[in-house]
């Protein structure tokens, strides 16, 4: 991240983020044969996506968050897989394991029997229901992007990102996400209720005929060279500075935090927060066809960024004040103060 930007893009440059935004448009428009509503989450999926970030799904059930996922893998010509988190869930059914295999020579010996992380895309569902040491086996992936099995390593194949869910509303038998363990995603990302209108359309489109067989947009080689060219879009200095002193006024022990917010949040975000507020921005702005970054960007990508790395405090809570609104907040002021 301290690398120094270029001034500007190349004329290649320019050419492949055009293409980006059309191919942003035509997945919007090809997961809409099948995702009702959802903009927003599509849009920040996208983000994430080119981004090479991973991102944590929260949303009651019924929502289409497993439909949506295997829809955008099947748009991007990617592997995907899918891991139900329940108690009794152990690392190796994650990662795999050894097991002793007859050799055609009629020996026998342990062969590598890769689990289900092995995928491009890995939907995690309700990974709060799994105990803290699967957690960690999910978290190794996600940041390290290998698995260790038996003192082995094993790279997983770029491009690679986690989608988890949680279950907001049932939290008997879970193990709450560790607070080091949501920093490692990129996103939060909220889904809400439908309208009634998109409620209706859902009645129509799931309980008639088969869903449509998506076409197929992109390959993982087109995904990781774009999610290089999102690495250089130009990003100008006082960006830079607002992205960084916004996550600062997160901090309530910090001297930047305002006097309101200190009785509200006992844990603000850490760095990691702004190496995403850029990383979502840039990649927002090569979505859309923009050349450069601009701060109605990072506007767009501080709610999801910001809101699971703040811890609000009971104060906060019992005024029903979440960080989603602290955040809101602070956003409108640091855009007041420039």
């Amino acid at each position: 991240m301290s690398q120094a930007m270029p001034e500007r893009l190349s004329d290649d440059d320019v050419k492949h983020i055009d293409q980006l935004r059309d191919i942003h448009s035509r997945l919007k428009k090809e997961l809409g044969r099948v995702i009702v509503g959802q903009a927003e989450v599509i849009d920040r999926l996208a983000i994430c996506l080119f981004g090479r970030g991973h991102a944590l799904l929260m949303g009651v059930p019924g929502l289409a968050k497993t439909l949506l996922v295997s829809k955008l893998a099947e748009t991007m010509s990617l592997n995907f897989s899918r891991i139900q988190f329940t108690p009794d869930l152990m690392p190796m059914d994650i990662t795999g394991t050894d097991i002793l295999q007859d050799t055609p020579e009629g020996r026998r010996e342990f062969q590598f029997v890769h689990g289900p992380v092995f995928a491009n895309i890995v939907l995690a569902d309700e990974i709060n229901r799994a105990p803290p040491k699967t957690q960690a086996a999910m978290l190794e992936a996600m940041q390290e992007h290998k698995v260790t099995v038996l003192g082995k390593t094993y790279r997983l194949a770029p491009p690679f990102m986690v989608l988890a869910t949680q279950n907001p509303v049932e939290q008997e038998g879970t193990y709450p996400l560790p607070e080091a363990q949501l920093d490692r995603f990129m996103f939060l990302i909220e889904l809400d209720y439908p309208s009634e209108e998109e409620e209706i359309q859902i009645a129509r489109s799931t309980t008639g005929d088969a869903l449509p067989e998506l076409s197929h947009l992109l390959h993982a080689e087109d995904i990781i060279r774009h999610q290089q060219l999102v690495r250089r879009v130009p990003v100008p200095d006082h960006i830079y500075q607002f992205a960084a002193r916004l996550v600062r006024k997160t901090r309530p022990n910090g001297s930047t935090a305002p006097a309101w917010m200190k009785p509200l949040v006992s844990w603000g975000a850490g760095p990691r927060a702004v190496q995403y507020l850029i990383l979502g921005a840039k990649a927002r702005a090569a979505l859309h066809g923009s050349y450069m970054v601009r701060l109605e960007d990072v506007q767009a990508v501080a709610s999801p960024v910001l809101t699971h790395r703040m811890i609000t405090t009971f104060a906060a809570q019992s005024e029903g004040i979440d960080a989603r609104q602290i955040v809101h907040r602070l956003v409108a002021e640091s855009m007041e103060e420039r």
